[in-house]
């Protein structure tokens, strides 16, 4: 039935949209299996393609710095493919482990005790077979409780071994099977165990070029030694890395402690803590501040760095040690040419902690930031079971370009970015070049740059 308007009748076109909801209805309980099977893949796929796959962002001043990694680091330019079953934070973070750990065998370090000034020991382990005497070497620190056998440790030692590149491990005191000889730990904060190690590792290869790589925890103490100790690190080491680093470590340990997830990574992390400092004696008496009972107590990295840590190391409390620890407001001191490696998605780090804006206007500090990986994954491919994994690619296609340099490329390079760094604003607080009365303006760039920059 038509009515003078022309248009169907309202009850015959609720009769046809029943009609069209009861075929729907058959088709859909009538389905093959494999026809749901393909509905799914599909939209999984185009999500994937279209989420997923992104193009990494680097962040850095437009100078010398930024056009010599854009053409020596071929994997800049090439977008991340996340492992299609496999890109979620988490699943990232813990598949990484787990799959490393079957794919990567037991290195045979050769192993060097470092006595230090204070009487503590630290150990240096070496991986050399198969490289020139003369060969550059890259100083690596491990993560948290992290030490040379660390699966991510053994993946970065494996890329470099196999471009000529030695590495040495530095563990931290009472890690690894380092006897504990005082009753002095490490911390994210304090970088005088790596100034000494550094520069021993300097007076034994006094002709090599010496790079540094420095993982979560271990980009922390990486960090502020380059910024705390900048002329000494910039006389020393020719590049630095660092990889999966907690910027902001107020914002990281909050986002660690997110239900459900985030927080059974923390409580993970938190028990090896208590492991570690169980395991001696030394620790425990009643000259120290800290109850060790109460200590051992701890479920988040928060409470044990407040119970343990923050008064280990002199601190008021664990918000004081938290704000020395940090990293994102100290790129501008930074003389010696750092390039970052950071997941927007990292359960340790929310993407509003990376420094991008900082990054955007430094000489010497690079970032660069995809939108997958979660916490030192970076996991790619179909089945990531090959050593050549994104993380190491990039490790090694730097340090190839940074420490062998036969035609002094990357020395020029470095000359052209301290001249360049008189002329770019870091804007980040304490910067001797930042004018006052810019808040509003510096919240606003911010604000551009990540619109603009990161589209995910």
């Amino acid at each position: 039935m038509i009515t003078p308007f022309g248009s169907p009748h309202p009850v015959t076109a609720i009769a046809i949209s029943r009609t069209m909801l009861s075929l729907l209805y058959t088709y859909l309980t009538n389905l093959p299996r494999w026809h749901l099977v393909a509905i799914v893949f599909v939209g999984y796929l185009v999500y994937y393609l279209m989420e997923v796959v992104k193009r990494p962002i680097l962040a850095v001043s437009n100078g010398p710095f930024k056009q010599y990694l854009r053409k020596h680091i071929p994997t800049l330019e090439h977008k991340f493919w996340p492992t299609f079953w496999c890109f979620e934070s988490r699943a990232q973070t813990v598949f990484a482990s787990i799959i490393r750990s079957n794919i990567m065998p037991a290195i045979d370090y050769r192993r060097e005790v470092l006595t230090l000034q204070d009487g503590g020991e630290v150990a240096l382990d070496w991986m050399e077979q198969g490289c020139d005497p003369e060969a550059p070497i890259i100083i690596i620190l491990p993560g948290l409780t992290g030490e040379s056998q660390a699966e991510y440790i053994k993946c970065l030692v494996t890329a470099a071994n196999r471009i000529g590149i030695r590495t040495v491990v530095f563990t931290n005191r009472g890690l690894g099977g380092v006897a504990l000889k005082t009753p002095r730990l490490y911390c994210a904060s304090n970088c005088e165990d790596l100034s000494e190690v550094v520069k021993h590792v300097r007076s034994t290869n006094t002709h090599v070029r010496i790079g540094a790589t420095g993982i979560s925890m271990g980009g922390l103490i990486l960090g502020n030694y380059l910024a705390r100790h900048s002329d000494e690190a910039k006389s020393i080491l020719t590049a630095a890395t660092i990889i999966s680093v907690p910027w902001d470590v107020h914002k990281g340990c909050a986002s660690i402690e997110q239900p459900i997830l985030n927080n059974l990574l923390g409580r993970h992390l938190a028990s090896s803590l208590c492991r570690t400092v169980s395991k001696y004696e030394i620790l425990r008496g009643e000259q120290f501040d800290w109850d060790m009972n109460q200590v051992l107590q701890s479920r988040t990295i928060k409470e044990f760095d407040s119970a343990f840590t923050s008064k280990h190391f002199g601190y008021k409390d664990v918000d004081s040690y938290y704000t020395d620890a940090t990293l994102h407001n100290k790129l501008h001191k930074i003389k010696v040419p750092l390039l970052c490696l950071s997941a927007a998605d990292d359960p340790f780090q929310p993407l509003d902690a990376i420094p991008v804006k900082a990054a955007s206007r430094s000489s010497h500090v690079a970032i660069l930031i995809t939108a997958r990986g979660g916490h030192i994954g970076f996991l790619e491919g179909w089945w990531p079971a090959n050593k050549d994994q994104y993380m190491g690619r990039l490790f090694s296609q730097y340090f190839s370009a940074t420490l062998f340099d036969p035609k002094d490329e990357f020395y020029r390079t470095s000359q052209l970015m301290m001249e360049h760094n008189l002329t770019v604003s870091t804007s980040v607080p304490g910067s001797p070049t930042k004018q006052s009365g810019t808040g509003d303006a510096s919240d606003a760039a911010t604000s551009a740059i990540r619109k603009k920059s990161i589209p995910f």
